[in-house]
């Protein structure tokens, strides 16, 4: 694959989830001495005007870490929408849990947020292949966007491998003992300005190769239906539109590069900018 179109188009897709400038006119939101996220100044003055024991000072916002438990009461008053489930509140995304905080608060807040996405492959006899589904019409985020075969974010109380079992149960009726088998293969993380707010993402991406005569049903509504593509057919659509997710992409390219389709000088560009913290 030469320094091309198609490889501007991959290192595109990776440079899209990079592009938060932090602070930048954020202000460092901390839990006592805890920097747990950011905060638009906008927000922050009227957390402050909630919650008598914020402080804001020198570009920093400061809630006391006892207030810490109130955060979805606080998020609530502010008018920020609730998903109904709660996500572990860290410094990073291997710091010891400080609090709990909405989903839907995630972005508002500049909080933290752990996923996971499934790569489910299958080997043929005329190549591997990968199941790629395509998401409900529905769906709040990235209605329609081709997705990973799982993927979902990880709950409070439970570890990645923890989610992936459950969320391959219930998106893909694929059986735990099989999901099981996966293994870890890329940790991605990234700051990316959304429409929802900013998103501070650590995806833990895996593996699972699955038998040839087994298929996935979607069973949550979250996907449509899922298709089983070659893998060049995944490196056509991925370098030439933006049909997949946008942190979907960081994991296929990831797929791409490990299992040869992408080589050389365009792998080691690639593989550099998906390292990126």
């Amino acid at each position: 694959m030469a320094l091309d179109t198609p490889l501007a188009k991959l290192l595109h897709h990776i440079s899209a989830v990079h592009n938060a400038v932090l602070p930048g006119e954020r202000l460092v939101f901390c839990a006592g001495a805890h920097h747990i996220g950011y905060l638009r100044p906008d927000l922050a003055t009227r957390l402050a005007a909630l919650e008598p024991g914020v402080t804001i000072r020198a570009g920093r916002v400061t809630l006391p870490l006892e207030k810490l438990p109130n955060l979805n009461e606080l998020a609530a008053a502010l008018g920020i929408h609730a998903r109904s489930e709660n996500f572990d509140i860290r410094e990073t995304a291997d710091s010891p849990v400080l609090g709990v905080l909405d989903r839907g608060a995630l972005p508002s807040f500049g909080v933290i947020g752990v996923g996971v996405h499934l790569n489910g492959l299958v080997r043929r006899a005329d190549g591997w292949h990968v199941w790629v589904g395509r998401r409900a019409a529905d769906k709040k985020l990235d209605p329609g966007k081709l997705d990973n075969l799982v993927a979902g974010g990880v709950p409070s109380g439970l570890t990645p491998f923890e989610t992936l079992l459950k969320e391959g149960e219930e998106e893909a009726a694929l059986p735990e003992a099989l999901t099981a088998k996966a293994r870890q293969v890329a940790r991605f993380s990234y700051s990316m300005e959304r429409a929802e707010g900013l998103r501070r993402d650590v995806i833990y991406a895996y593996d699972l190769e699955l038998p040839e005569d087994f298929h996935p049903h979607p069973t949550d509504g979250e996907v449509e239906h899922f298709d089983l593509w070659p893998l060049p057919r995944v490196l056509e659509v991925l370098s030439t539109t933006d049909e997949f997710k946008f942190n979907v992409a960081l994991v296929l390219t990831d797929l791409l590069i490990r299992f040869g389709l992408i080589k050389d000088q365009a792998a080691e560009t690639l593989r550099a900018a998906l390292e990126r913290k």
